[in-house]
């Protein structure tokens, strides 16, 4: 079915096919996703927990990070099936729709993606107003981390063409700021001052495996973020093409980067270092002492933080967005603004959540959080394409072999394993909340049929 072009302030109904109309507008082109899609994996995560991936493996940081990069790529794809077989908002949960057939499956699957966007929006804004907001200004964490999301949401609802133009230059200014990182420890090595030796060591106080294990736990939150990417299906040109394309090559570039970065940190600062600092590439700038300003790099590390709390929250109105479509959220949330052509009712809400979300916990508890409850997901996404394989589309798109999905749900199970118990609590209060969502709609949609029965009666 392809819906004519709804008023500005009604509900969308989401098209069946790779062709549908759409009141969102298709400006994404490949270049712009791959941007997106980098831009949203390279951020905080690297800048703010390499320390603490250190804190766990010890000098062999890279060793973690490849083992992240090899288990996101298991999951992407099949995403990169799906996304091409099915280009719609609503990205996993439309998945689960299909797949399962059952509105509660769907419903947590996509009420657990939009929880970890909106937690994953929260910690990166504390992490904006924490240590590097500290070399400027001296503020309270939480009142600046609710002034950042606020200017994040103006960002958003000015549109999506200008909101991807922001990420291009904040991911160049990223991507600058882990070279410039990684061109300083080469300095550092090259003056006989750095230890190349350390990138190869272990901690003792676990076996290299299970060390290694702990710290992909929390190098995989820095490789999350090109689930996103599958939100943006409808506003993407030719998506059965540019987007596996964009979607690989995103991941292989930010692999690359982060295992250079790894043992760059590696060779300049100790593991133990490392681990007990908030700010660890700015501790390898100051290692180095060539005259690079902390405030420099600094700004370098707020602009990568804002921009992965940007992209993020694009995902997360895009998800409410198409969850309202689908009417597993209040149809409200499905309303664009006339001219912008924005989901304006989901970017006011999911930045609420947000805002209380970031008074509630630390980076380091709220980040584990969103791994948990992208999990959740995974499990669903990587099942649903198996689910789905019979199903047939009448237009192109990618096919991944049978087994990837497998191995990434074996991969799935086995990060879950390492998440502690208070994780555990804090995702199953999140989903529980979903859960009264989910059942107050059902009731509401109850009573309207009993009302509607009772005066055709």
């Amino acid at each position: 079915m392809n819906p004519a072009r709804p008023d500005a302030d009604s509900p969308a109904t989401a098209p069946d096919s790779a062709d549908g109309a759409t009141p969102l507008k298709s400006a994404i082109t490949g270049k712009l996703l791959f941007v997106f899609i980098l831009g949203d994996v390279l951020g905080a995560g690297i800048y703010a927990l390499v320390g603490e991936i250190a804190g766990e493996v010890g000098g062999a940081v890279w060793v973690p990070l490849l083992v992240a990069l090899a288990m996101a790529l298991l999951t992407a794809s099949s995403y990169a099936e799906l996304v091409t077989k099915y280009p719609k908002a609503g990205g996993a949960a439309v998945f689960a729709e299909r797949a399962f057939r059952r509105p509660a499956v769907s419903f947590l699957v996509g009420f657990s993606m939009l929880a970890a966007g909106v937690t994953s929006a929260a910690g990166l804004s504390l992490a904006f107003a924490g240590d590097y907001l500290g070399v400027f200004l001296d503020v309270p964490t939480v009142p600046a981390a609710l002034v950042f999301l606020g200017v994040v949401a103006l960002l958003n609802a000015r549109g999506i063409k200008e909101s991807m133009r922001a990420n291009v230059v904040m991911t160049v200014v990223e991507v600058s700021g882990l070279m410039l990182v990684v061109a300083l420890a080469a300095i550092v090595v090259g003056r006989g001052d750095g230890d190349p030796g350390r990138t190869l060591e272990f901690t003792d106080t676990a076996s290299p495996a299970v060390a290694v294990l702990a710290a992909a736990l929390l190098a995989f939150y820095s490789f999350v973020g090109f689930e996103t990417s599958a939100n943006m299906a409808e506003e993407v040109r030719d998506v059965h093409r540019v987007y596996p394309r964009a979607l690989f090559l995103s991941l292989g570039v930010a692999g690359a980067v982060y295992v250079a970065v790894g043992l760059a940190v590696s060779a300049v600062v100790p593991s133990s270092d490392l681990a007990e600092t908030s700010a660890p590439l700015l501790a390898v700038v100051s290692a180095a002492d060539v005259g690079v300003p902390d405030r420099l790099f600094g700004s370098i590390a707020l602009v990568a933080v804002a921009n992965g709390a940007l992209l993020t929250m694009i995902m997360a109105s895009r998800l409410t967005y198409g969850m309202a479509r689908q009417r597993l959220v209040p149809s409200v949330a499905a309303r664009v603004l006339p001219r912008r052509r924005t989901p304006w009712v989901a970017i006011v809400a999911t930045t609420a959540v947000a805002m209380v979300l970031c008074a509630t916990g630390t980076v380091a508890a709220l980040a584990e959080t969103v791994v948990l409850l992208l999990l959740v997901v995974f499990v669903s996404t990587n099942l649903a394409v198996l689910v789905l394989r019979r199903d047939r589309v009448d237009h192109p798109h990618f096919r991944t072999p049978v087994v990837l999905p497998v191995l990434a749900l074996i991969s799935c199970v086995v990060l879950a394993t390492q998440q502690t118990a208070d994780t555990w609590l804090r995702a199953g209060i999140l989903l529980a909340v979903g859960a009264v969502i989910h059942l107050g709609l059902r009731g509401a949609r109850g009573r309207s049929l009993e009302n509607s029965e009772t005066v055709n009666s």
